[in-house]
């Protein structure tokens, strides 16, 4: 449906960088990155608003790289909504019939105001509406302009989080619901792996990885990913007596395990326990092996039945199946 072929684009000092990917049709594609990482410019050289690009955009397989956004049909909701301050909420929706024509106009708009609940705010100014209430009339007045393609920027960051997840399920139903595909970008890790079908993490202008909701969040392709992700205990293979150099590996503290006795287990090492952080059902633990500091959470019966005290010595053990090499 959609391809990005080497796409290239400056503003000022910043880059997206020969980014290259594909998003097919009826999906769900979410971008995840930090703030400042090139989301929204990534969306606006799709929509066609970024100004001159290099490389190639195609869609249903014509190149509309040098196409005016107006007639890519794509749909684009920003973060702040951009609602018409001297319309109402239908007005508002209706919008786009001004320039071009609607199928079924009637029984599309019948549709989205009962999809999106807001028949009780129609007539209402856009002054009078919660944070929740624009971002349904702003996925409204998108939806009804029949999009090919819907791009969202950050579209939950401004919801009250009582109604976040009625909306991420509205989200979730559009593709299907209105026969289109949607990239939603965000920082929010929540948001993309409740809504995506495939994940692209982006960092400074650069696409580092590109997968399913379980490849991406669950088997990063590199430090940096693992790091964005929140990855703890990220150190190189050679801790684990591997001559790897340059290979990583991860273990979630929740999954490291201490003895007094070295148990049969394939990775099991002496360490020194150096700090210990009482938190309300786990404490915190901090080991050194051999130099290197593990992070690790005990349940509390545990700690209480090892008797674990700081400056003690005894084994910290990992299962080989709860290793994450990166």
């Amino acid at each position: 449906m959609l391809e990005i072929k080497n796409l290239f684009v400056k503003k000022g000092s910043f880059m997206l960088q020969k980014l290259s990917f594909d998003v097919e049709k009826n999906s769900y594609f979410v971008i995840l990155g930090k703030t400042g990482s090139g989301k929204t410019m990534l969306l606006e050289s799709i929509a066609g608003v970024s100004g001159k690009v290099e490389g190639e955009i195609r869609f249903d397989d014509k190149d509309i790289t040098d196409t005016p956004p107006e007639k890519r049909g794509f749909g684009f909701v920003y973060q702040d909504f951009m609602l018409f301050p001297h319309m109402n909420v239908e007005e508002n929706i209706k919008f786009s019939s001004k320039f071009k024509k609607i199928p079924d106009q009637k029984e599309l708009l019948d549709d989205l105001i009962s999809f999106l609940d807001i028949k009780k705010i129609l007539k209402r100014d856009i002054k009078a509406l919660s944070g929740g209430e624009k971002q349904r009339v702003a996925l409204a007045r998108a939806i009804f302009s029949r999009p090919k393609l819907l791009l969202l920027d950050e579209p939950l960051s401004a919801v009250d989080p009582t109604f976040r997840n009625s909306i991420m399920k509205s989200l979730k139903d559009i593709v299907k619901r209105y026969d289109t595909a949607i990239i939603h970008v965000t920082h929010n890790f929540r948001e993309a792996s409740y809504l995506a079908d495939k994940i692209a993490v982006m960092e400074d202008g650069k696409i580092l990885q590109i997968g399913s909701v379980d490849e991406v969040l669950n088997r990063p392709k590199s430090i940096e990913v693992a790091r964005f992700l929140g990855f703890k205990n990220i150190f190189e293979c050679s801790v684990l007596g591997f001559n790897q150099k340059g290979r990583y590996f991860s273990i979630d503290p929740n999954k490291i395990l201490f003895a007094h006795s070295k148990p049969e287990n394939e990775y099991c090492f002496k360490s020194k326990l150096e700090k210990i952080m009482g938190i309300t059902d786990h404490y915190k633990v901090y080991a050194k092996v051999d130099g290197v500091t593990f992070f690790a959470k005990v349940p509390k019966n545990m700690f209480n039945k090892l008797a674990l005290k700081e400056g003690m010595e005894c084994y910290l053990c990992i299962d080989k199946r709860d290793i994450i090499f990166i």
